[in-house]
């Protein structure tokens, strides 16, 4: 599919495309095919757009331009929030996405759009959770992200909102789908994670500007969340939900489905372990079971981020001011440990605290844990360790 960049105005046929009534993203989809652009569908008679299939009530629509009204008022509010408006021959426009089903015909998006372009993991699950389902998606979260990875996921009650926040805590990458406009709120208590998400994250919505959250627009797009996304994994929910649609379109896309056991007697740990019982899913119970599923490509590029990471700047201090370049504390810890760490000579835990005075051992766990997470160290029977390379 074409990458060309997109104009304003090859955008607002896109909108206008987009918001012709009843025409649906499929019936969008057939136009574009015929006629290759939306500016010569546009362009087509009445009577050739009757002759492709559509109703005289729909072709009449076309011709009219009706919709170009509606396409001008939503180019200005995306403006005015500092969204883009992504349409599927965008290069911005995910890939992963394009290459499902029926992806979007446009996307809307707010917050950092090179977030469109990453490795991301989607973590779902129900509005009510146990405190057991919160803590493991605060944690497979984090993990994630530091093993470099985006989680996807969409900002509901519960679940999602613990994954959004532990992503963003972590200092990772994070994706919101919205069952609504990327303008509207929902739910209303989430305001402070939507404008975080919003800055340091990415919200991102099929749906027009000023769309409410209808009920019926989140099972639309939970195909979004998988389809944006290598894998999906389930934390908690109930035989018959929302997370489990999520599962269902994730396998139809050809994604993992990974899911987190919970206690045989709640009713919230129904969902994923039927998911692991029928084999749809794969059991997770640490950030290893999720990488270890991926793609041996997708896997070596997250290696290489990660060394870059720990050892950017080469060890040199960055210039004065420039907080940027300065690695947080747990980097400088990690890269001063890989400085120690030798490769034919490993040396244990308490030898490393010995070493790093004032260092914790919960600090220096991390360090490791980091370090290991990312291929530049391997840990040895006895609480021993030694660098890879």
């Amino acid at each position: 599919m074409a990458t060309l960049a997109i104009s304003q105005e090859e955008e607002l046929h896109w909108l206008a495309l987009r918001m012709v009534p009843g025409l649906g993203t499929l019936r969008s989809y057939r136009l574009i095919e015929k006629w290759k652009s939306p500016q010569a569908v546009f362009r087509a008679s009445r009577t050739e757009l009757e002759a492709s299939g559509l109703s005289a009530g729909l072709a009449q629509s076309i011709t009219s331009g009706c919709s170009f009204e509606e396409a001008v008022d939503q180019q200005e509010k995306a403006r005015e929030i500092g969204a883009r408006v992504i349409p599927i021959f965008d290069p911005l426009y995910p890939q992963r996405l394009r290459e499902t089903y029926d992806p979007p015909l446009v996307l809307f998006a707010r917050g950092r759009l090179e977030l469109l372009q990453s490795y991301g993991i989607a973590i779902v699950g129900t509005r009510r959770p146990t405190p057991y389902g919160v803590a493991a998606a605060e944690r497979l979260s984090a993990d994630l992200c530091q093993a470099g990875l985006a989680i996807v996921s969409g900002m509901a009650r519960g679940i999602d909102t613990a994954a959004h926040k532990a992503a963003l805590r972590a200092g990772g990458e994070t994706v919101a789908v919205l069952g609504c406009g990327v303008d509207v709120l929902y739910p209303a208590d989430n305001r402070r994670l939507f404008d975080d998400l919003a800055t340091e994250g990415l919200i991102l919505s099929e749906f027009p500007m000023r769309t409410p959250a209808y009920p019926q627009n989140f099972p639309i797009r939970n195909r979004i969340v998988s389809g944006l996304s290598l894998g999906v994994l389930i934390v908690e929910g109930a035989q018959y939900s929302g997370s489990g649609i999520t599962a269902r379109l994730a396998v139809e896309q050809g994604r993992e489905v990974f899911a987190i056991p919970g206690n045989i007697t709640s009713k919230m740990s129904w969902g994923p372990n039927l998911l692991i019982k029928d084999g749809t899913a794969k059991l997770v119970q640490e950030w290893g079971d999720v990488v270890n599923e991926l793609p041996a490509a997708v896997r070596r590029e997250l290696v290489n981020r990660g060394q870059q990471r720990i050892l950017m700047n080469g060890g040199q201090s960055p210039p004065e001011g420039d907080e940027k370049a300065a690695l947080n504390p747990l980097q400088e810890l990690a890269r001063r440990i890989l400085n120690e760490l030798q490769v034919d000579e490993s040396k244990q835990l308490d030898e490393l605290l010995e070493t790093f005075e004032g260092v914790s051992s919960s600090e220096m766990i991390a360090a490791l844990f980091e370090l290991e997470m990312n291929g530049l160290v391997r840990q040895l029977p006895g609480k021993r360790f030694v660098k890879v390379w």
